[in-house]
Formats: C-alpha cells, sequence, structure tokens
C-alpha cells in the first residue's frame, strides 16, 4: 500500500488513544495518508478503521516509543508502505500522579524515557529522513506544563521542559543551516482523554484534568495547523496562555498558585479505585478512544483558538477602523 499520490504522509505517535486519536483523525479528514504508531494493537486497528471507514488512508504499527529502535524501524515501514514522510508527531506520553517523596527511580525513568527520550527518538527517525530531502515539519506536542511545573507530576514536568529544550537546540540548527524541515511545539491546556483513567495514580482520590477542561478536537486541530503554517510556537487554550505568561512575569506567584490550587485542581471527590491497572510499563486492555470520562464538563470550542487563527485579519480590521476613525476626526475639524 502507498499513499495516494498527492497525499501528505503523516506519522502520530501516541495515536491510539487521546489527543494523539484525534489527531490522527484531523489529519486524515485534512486528506494526509496517516501512520499510527502505539504500543496497544487493538485501539491501533480501531483507530485505523475509524479513519478507513471515512475514507482515509492509515496504518497502524505496535511500537514503544521509548524504544529507538522499535521508533527507526516504524519510520523504515512506513516510508516503504506509504512514502516520504512529510509531517512527524511527537505526541505519546506516560505520567505518574504521586507526590515525589512516593516515587521510584524506575517510574522517573520510564516517564522521560517515553514522554522526553520518545519525543527525541522520534525527531532523530524524521530527520534522517527529512534531511534527505531538504524538507518536512516536526510537530512536538507539548504542554503548558513545559514552562510552569505543578506538584504530584514531577517526572512528567520535567520531561516536557527537557523536550521543550531539546526543540530550541533543533530549531537554531536548523536556522542555522537555512533548512527547509521546519520544527514546532504545540502546547496543550487540559483535554478530556483516557489519561486520567490509566495513568499511575499514588494519591488517595480518582484523577481529572484541572479545570476548564477542553475536548481532544481542539488539540487536533491546532496540531494540524502547525504542520500547515510557520508558528515558532502554538498555544491551546486560555489557561495554557495564562500559565506561560503569568510564569514568566512572576515565577515566585505561580509557585504559590500552584501550591494551593494545583492539588486539589487534579483530583474529583471519589477515592481511587484500588489495583487499577494503569498503562506506565504495559498498556492497558480497554475500549479507550479519543476522549476520557469528562464529556458533560468539557468545552467543544476554544476562544482563544478562534482569535490566535483569525489574528492578522482582526488586527487588519482594527487597523482599518483606527484609519476610518481618524479620518472621520480629521474631516470634521
Amino acid at each position: 500500500m502507498s499513499a495516494p499520490r498527492g497525499k501528505r504522509v503523516v506519522v502520530v505517535t501516541g495515536a491510539s488513544a487521546g489527543v494523539g486519536r484525534a489527531a490522527a483523525r484531523a489529519f486524515a479528514d485534512d486528506g494526509a495518508a496517516v501512520a499510527l504508531l502505539a504500543r496497544h494493537r487493538g485501539r491501533l486497528d480501531a483507530a485505523c478503521d475509524e479513519i478507513r471507514a471515512a475514507g482515509g488512508t492509515a496504518i497502524g504499527i505496535v511500537a514503544d516509543v521509548a524504544d529507538a529502535d522499535a521508533v527507526e524501524a516504524a519510520a523504515e515501514r512506513v516510508e516503504r508502505e506509504l512514502g516520504p514522510i512529510d509531517v512527524w508527531v511527537n505526541n505519546a506520553m506516560v505520567t505518574i500522579v504521586a507526590r515525589i517523596d512516593d516515587l521510584k527511580p524506575d517510574e522517573v525513568r520510564r516517564v522521560t524515557d517515553v514522554t522526553y527520550h520518545g519525543t527525541v527518538h522520534g525527531t532523530l527517525a524524521a530527520l534522517r529522513r527529512m534531511r534527505v530531502r531538504n524538507r518536512g515539519t516536526i510537530v512536538q506536542v507539548g504542554s503548558a506544563l513545559a514552562y510552569r511545573s505543578i506538584p504530584l507530576q514531577a517526572p512528567y514536568c520535567a520531561a516536557k521542559a527537557a523536550a521543550r529544550g531539546f526543540t530550541d537546540s533543533l530549531r537554531a540548527e536548523l536556522i542555522h543551516d537555512d533548512s527547509k524541515i521546519r520544527v514546532t511545539m504545540v502546547h496543550l491546556s487540559a483535554f478530556n482523554t483516557p489519561q486520567f483513567d490509566w495513568a499511575r495514580n499514588r494519591t488517595s482520590q480518582r484523577l481529572q484534568p484541572v479545570p476548564p477542561i477542553f475536548q481532544p478536537e481542539i488539540a487536533a486541530r491546532a496540531i494540524v495547523r502547525a504542520s500547515h503554517e510557520r508558528h515558532r510556537e502554538l498555544w491551546v487554550g486560555w489557561p495554557a496562555v495564562k500559565t506561560i505568561f503569568f510564569n514568566r512575569l512572576a515565577p515566585w506567584i505561580a509557585d504559590r498558585v500552584v501550591a494551593k490550587q494545583a492539588f486539589e485542581g487534579q483530583h474529583t471527590d471519589e477515592p481511587a479505585r484500588a489495583g487499577r491497572p494503569d498503562n506506565l510499563f504495559a498498556t492497558v486492555d480497554a475500549p479507550f478512544a479519543a476522549h476520557g470520562r469528562f464529556d458533560d464538563r468539557a468545552e467543544a470550542s476554544s476562544r482563544q483558538q478562534w482569535l490566535s487563527k483569525h489574528a492578522r485579519p482582526l488586527t487588519a480590521a482594527a487597523a482599518a477602523a483606527v484609519v476610518l476613525i481618524a479620518a472621520i476626526a480629521a474631516l470634521a475639524m
């Protein structure tokens, strides 16, 4: 199988559920042939079936992004079966919710291996192919937590910050080389995904995204947009914008805000279920898809993203209005 002529070839990691699955569908709707990488064969097959049922082209490849050889083999298969990779999206992640005192070294290592090293492995696999052609786009799916760490998710926050530092270095090298390869980051707010039902949880309460909560399709549309347009970074949702700006302006105040709000914000009033399986080291056998259990609370649109997408015409309209007012005032004098 190869991608139909004229279709972009897109790779999405962590694509069997959550934001990754929504992004894979969004790329297919945008006309791309999509390769989905994840660890769970059943959910990969279900995600590919969704895309094919809508008339799209998709292949699912079982791969743990923490394994550099597996990622490289997946990239080879994509180019063999679909064609040259145009866009690579690094989205795969795992986390553990626990106080730092309660973390075990192998848990910290695993979060780092998937969330940070997985981004590195995907980036390197993409670069090996894009360098030869001097074209392509790498999209790193980040988080506001790459800028502002919160309690109870130290390994994840550290991994996202590391991915941002790695990407900044890569961007500078590509600019130095006058390369036509683009790299961009999409930093997310809190989304309604299955993450909160399969993340390892060492607290006493059931997990939730820190409100407000958005539907994953909002993130998916931003990721597709980032693959088309020339953005250094895209921030998705007002919470991400506020968090990043606030932390830049007054990090010492942000320390106290998250200390006060982020403990309760990550929990519901329900007790955690003892013995619940998690996906830190192995996959969880359950029919998870793009959405989590928060459909009744999640927002399906983002005003911030609408304003961001229409910033240029809005700015032009505002400038035209200023000129018109000035002209009217001048005539009235």
